[in-house]
């Protein structure tokens, strides 16, 4: 049954024609006709809010179709993106495990299909197909990983091109994009692609402007293309050297219209000149 978001509702886990890899999408046939009987489907609209952060967790949530951000918000208003999960995830794992509340705030990023089971059914379940448990490891496994590269990436000082570059290989590999010259629709409204890059909307930007202007990403119609992913891959912006010849140099960075700024002074020996380098 096609409903108002423009995709088949699929009511049946063993005849979804949306399964995927994904978490109990390799059930045996008995186990996930059981699995089957456990769960509510709904179709839900973008931007629906699954569950909160701190929220008491009633259950899991399965994405049959769709994607859902997965993100942190701050008391000062401020949105870190954690990452963008999609058909095939269970989402809601660890608050299970743990018993405590979800870590994070859960919104569909465009019409999806979800399906939700309560705890104690899911629990029910866990302890008569024991097996079962190496699906639940390897899918909290993936979401460590996720949630480590995600900390590496933002905390370690990368500069906003290089998180730019980044992310666009990551997201063109999601959409299978995976060789040179090959096109991916990037869906993601630029405050979203600031809130999983730990950026501003300008610095997004203007990140992809000067990725564009380089030739590393080119636009086709409504895709984007990257030319060469090894030089993505290699790409580091060029840095302001702190040393001349001519003697020793001062180097402050400080905003000036949105632009970076390195006024430089030499030693007396060098001539005393100043210099001004726009980034």
């Amino acid at each position: 049954m096609r409903n108002p978001y423009g995709f088949e509702l699929s009511h049946n886990c063993p005849t979804c024609s949306y399964r995927k890899r994904g978490f109990f999408c390799h059930l045996s046939p008995a186990e996930l006709k059981e699995f089957d009987s456990l769960k509510f489907l709904s179709a839900y609209p973008a931007e629906a809010v699954l569950f909160l952060e701190r929220q008491k967790a009633r259950g899991v949530y399965i994405v049959c179709e769709g994607e859902v951000k997965l993100f942190f918000d701050s008391s000062e208003g401020r949105t870190l993106g954690l990452r963008i999960a999609e058909a095939g995830e269970m989402l809601g794992l660890f608050a299970l495990v743990s018993g405590g509340p979800h870590e994070v705030t859960a919104v569909t990023l465009r019409p999806s299909q979800i399906a939700f089971i309560l705890t104690a059914d899911f629990q029910e379940f866990l302890r008569k197909h024991p097996a079962s448990y190496q699906w639940l490891a390897a899918q909290m496994s993936a979401e460590y990983k996720a949630a480590c590269e995600q900390t590496r990436n933002i905390g370690l000082g990368a500069s906003l091109s290089e998180r730019m570059a980044r992310f666009l290989l990551d997201w063109s590999w999601r959409a299978g994009a995976t060789g040179d010259g090959a096109g991916f629709a990037l869906r993601l409204k630029h405050q979203e692609v600031a809130e999983q890059t730990g950026l501003t909307r300008e610095s997004v930007t203007r990140g992809l402007s000067m990725l564009e202007r380089l030739g590393l990403i080119k636009k086709s119609g409504p895709l984007l293309v990257i030319p060469s992913r090894a030089a993505l891959e290699e790409f580091r912006p060029p840095q302001v050297s702190r040393k001349r010849a001519a003697g020793a140099e001062l180097v402050r960075l400080t905003p000036v219209s949105g632009r970076r700024e390195a006024v430089s002074w030499t030693s007396p020996a060098g001539g005393g000149s100043v210099r001004r380098v726009s980034a």
